[in-house]
């Protein structure tokens, strides 16, 4: 059986795909395509983003944002975290090919992204040196912690932690509290 030819997608071609309720994205030319989440993920992200935003309203050391968005570093890549902390400066500018620091990076796996989120755009953000990027598992219950050099992630079952720079304190989001029933 012959394999049809494999796209090389660019930034470009993937801004010029249809509004049609999936999630495109593209990481060194491959081309990612996600539906739209589960209800469980977007109670998930919902915690996530009040945790987030509370803290950073307290330490303002950046802006939260979550997507859709059109976070791009180059040619083949662009990303649509489900939820990412900008510094200050750069979010002021309202101008998503002006934020190119991320200080936090988070994805919620689903079945659909789980081999994205842990491997392709793992290894997109350990490249542009993200200095913490959290993989969400609402099935394991766990938040797999990466940093840029980390070959294992660290599998945190009780309190997630995020100490950016510039903060007196660090955000803590317990793990029972993330993923609790309605």
């Amino acid at each position: 059986m012959v394999m049809p030819a494999t796209v090389y997608s660019t930034a470009q071609m993937v801004r010029a795909l249809p509004d049609d309720g999936n999630r495109y994205e593209t990481v060194h030319g491959e081309l990612l395509v996600t539906p739209a989440p589960r209800a469980a993920h977007q109670l998930v992200l919902e915690r996530l983003v009040n945790a987030l935003g509370t803290y950073l309203r307290q330490h303002r050391v950046g802006q939260l944002w979550i997507s859709p968005a059109d976070i791009s570093w180059e040619e083949d890549a662009l990303v649509q975290p489900d939820c990412f902390v900008v510094p200050l400066a750069e979010s002021g500018t309202l101008d998503w090919t002006q934020m190119q620091t991320l200080l936090l990076v988070v994805e919620i796996l689903s079945p659909s992204t789980a081999r994205a989120d842990r491997f392709t755009k793992r290894r997109l953000y350990q490249e542009r040196q993200i200095p913490v990027y959290w993989v969400v598992d609402p099935d394991a219950r766990q938040v797999e912690v990466w940093t840029p050099n980390a070959v294992f992630p660290v599998a945190v079952t009780d309190a997630v932690e995020w100490r950016p720079a510039g903060a007196v304190e660090p955000c803590v989001i317990r793990i029972e509290e993330l993923f609790r029933p309605i």
